[in-house]
């Protein structure tokens, strides 16, 4: 080693590598105290990007998850108003049938049949006029090709389309202007439009709880795949608190043994003055 005055390599060196350490030091506080490895593009430019990717696929899946609960009341409010009609549809089946046994009928029984038989008509249509979701009517045959983003991307694949049929009396064929069971053979008739009406709504709600399940199960799915790039954008910008604390441990020594020696290095030139006579 040479002692010189102008330049003190020792000392150079010592600061350079405390620097070094300094720089190293504070990273590794930033990534004990914020819980990340990558905060930003500086950190890690590639790993940034493709945490990015992640962070905008899960918060999309969260959303999609939460839309496809959203669906699935829509298509449940609208199956509970179908079976409902079902079961008015039920009653004026019994009241046809038993106005079409005109052997143990009179003009008095068939009167009264008929007013109960009106009523239930004036009722599905009010359920089909009235049974909405916030503030979207769903059986009067407006609810056509609506679809549902149950997906992180704006894909096909990811939406689900649903068609609600038109389920009032005229469109199920059973208006109360044209069927009636105030006569016998017009009860005849109304069985056969009442029974044809039945197997419409029944067929309607079919393709409803076909679109709930579909739903559900896309959420399932959902719910993994979320978890899954969560998991995998945690690996990526997480800290390792313990490696990151025994890496800022190794550092707190190599700190002060910098600060000692850059020190002990600075005082080096003061060794040329036992040189002189």
């Amino acid at each position: 080693m040479s002692l010189s005055v102008n330049t003190n390599l020792s000392a150079i060196q010592a600061y350079n590598n405390l620097n070094a350490t300094s720089n190293q030091m504070q990273t590794t506080i930033n990534q004990l105290s914020s819980g990340l490895q990558i905060q930003t593009a500086a950190d890690n430019a590639a790993g940034y990007v493709i945490s990015q990717g992640l962070q905008t696929q899960a918060n999309g899946l969260g959303v999609a998850i939460n839309n496809g609960q959203d669906a699935i009341s829509v298509l449940q409010i609208a199956s509970g108003a179908m079976n409902q009609q079902i079961s008015i549809l039920q009653t004026m089946n019994q009241l046809a049938t038993q106005a079409a046994n005109g052997g143990a009928n009179n003009s008095n029984s068939l009167s009264a049949d008929q007013q109960e038989f009106a009523a239930l008509q004036s009722q599905l249509d009010q359920i089909a006029n009235s049974t909405s979701f916030g503030g979207t009517n769903l059986l009067n045959g407006s609810y056509s090709n609506e679809v549902f983003q149950i997906g992180a991307y704006a894909s096909s694949v990811d939406q689900v389309s649903v068609t609600i049929a038109t389920l009032n009396t005229t469109s199920l064929g059973i208006a109360s202007s044209t069927v009636s069971i105030g006569t016998v053979s017009a009860a005849i008739s109304a069985m056969a439009a009442v029974q044809s009406a039945i197997l419409a709504v029944a067929s309607a709600e079919a393709v409803v709880g076909a679109a709930q399940n579909q739903v559900q199960a896309i959420i399932a799915n959902d719910t993994v795949a979320q978890q899954n790039v969560q998991s995998a954008n945690s690996t990526l910008v997480d800290t390792n608190m313990a490696q990151a604390m025994t890496a800022f441990s190794s550092q707190q020594v190599l700190m002060q043994a910098g600060v000692a020696m850059l020190s002990q290095a600075q005082a080096l030139p003061q060794l040329i003055l036992k040189l002189l006579p």
